[in-house]
């Protein structure tokens, strides 16, 4: 029996051990976006009447008794001190009436978002009856609304031009979406893709547990807030939590917050999460999931329903976000 050595004949097909596809990592989850799944509950969540209940008087106590202090040590002062005494009574004042122009504010952000909602309502209905005379006089209210704004400056005056040329309502709002809306609709996305790519990059490269989740949580209401001064809605503080909390119970109700196999399949492009680590794949769908959010938001935002505009790709948002971030993003 011969003991030399053996020649094996290979197939011109075997592929080389270079070309072998990469061991998966055995045990690992398939990410699922926790971070931003657990942040939209958070942001969807409605206390309880209690709860309300507990918070809305203690607020009340702790500002009666802020209140009490202040006026008794503003007095004394004036007793001990009357120059001094008065000084201080002037700064409080002062911070009282910042306080009511912060509160004008917000009344005046909720009325804003009340408007767009009234005009987006308006504008089914003009669509839904096919009114040609209701849908022109939502494209009139919308050239007031975003008169003076040097951005929609062309698309009004171009809107103007042409809207004697419409003959039935979905070509008078088709013509608003596209002369008055497009240049919003551009800087709304681009507002989507930031968010997407922060959020992602913290998930991918902050290992802390709850980092990725206050980075999705805050970077989703900057992001929603933002959208909502894109179109006009001008949001304050409690007019963009409650705007955020909207967009998260619909989200969270009709479960878009849920990673589905079709999801991962679009945003990876067919198997780059099988080559990214863990955190990386994480960080895609994250991102995947805030852009989902954002397109959302610009739904509710926005003063007309998507109908000759279509409506923005959440894949198309994430591989334009994170491309150069991840390899090329899918």
């Amino acid at each position: 029996m011969s003991k030399g050595p053996v020649l094996i004949e290979l197939d011109e097909d075997t592929p080389s051990p270079a070309e072998a596809p990469p061991v998966p990592e055995l045990g690992a989850p398939t990410p699922k976006g926790q971070a931003m799944q657990t942040a939209a509950v958070l942001a969807a969540r409605r206390p309880s009447r209690l709860a309300r209940w507990f918070w809305g008087l203690l607020g009340a106590v702790i500002g009666a008794a802020v209140s009490v202090a202040a006026w008794d040590f503003a007095t004394a002062m004036i007793d001990r001190q009357p120059i001094l005494g008065y000084a201080v009574t002037a700064l409080i004042t002062a911070q009282l009436l910042v306080m009511v122009l912060i509160s004008l504010k917000e009344v005046a952000a909720f009325g804003r978002l009340r408007r767009i909602d009234r005009l987006r309502l308006r504008a089914d209905e003009a669509l839904a009856n096919s009114d040609l005379k209701a849908a022109r006089a939502v494209a009139a209210d919308l050239l007031t609304f975003y008169a003076g704004r040097e951005d929609t400056r062309w698309g009004r005056d171009k809107l103007r031009d042409g809207m004697e040329d419409a003959f039935d309502a979905d070509a008078m709002l088709g013509e608003v979406e596209l002369d008055l809306l497009a240049p919003l609709d551009a800087a709304a996305r681009r507002e989507v893709e930031a968010a997407a790519r922060q959020v992602a990059t913290v998930t991918a490269v902050v290992p802390l547990a709850l980092a990725d989740v206050v980075a999705a949580l805050t970077a989703n209401l900057r992001m929603i807030r933002r959208i909502a001064e894109v179109y006009g809605g001008r949001s304050g503080t409690l007019g963009n939590w409650r705007l955020a909390r909207a967009v998260m119970t619909h989200l969270v109700a009709t479960g878009a917050v849920a990673v589905g196999d079709d999801m991962l399949g679009s945003i990876a492009g067919g198997g780059v999460l099988s080559r990214l680590s863990r955190r990386f794949g994480e960080g895609v769908v994250n991102g995947a999931l805030t852009a989902r959010v954002g397109v959302a938001a610009m739904e509710v935002c926005r003063p007309l329903p998507f109908a000759r505009v279509a409506r923005p790709s959440v894949t198309s948002l994430v591989r334009r976000a994170l491309t150069g971030l991840f390899g090329q993003g899918g």
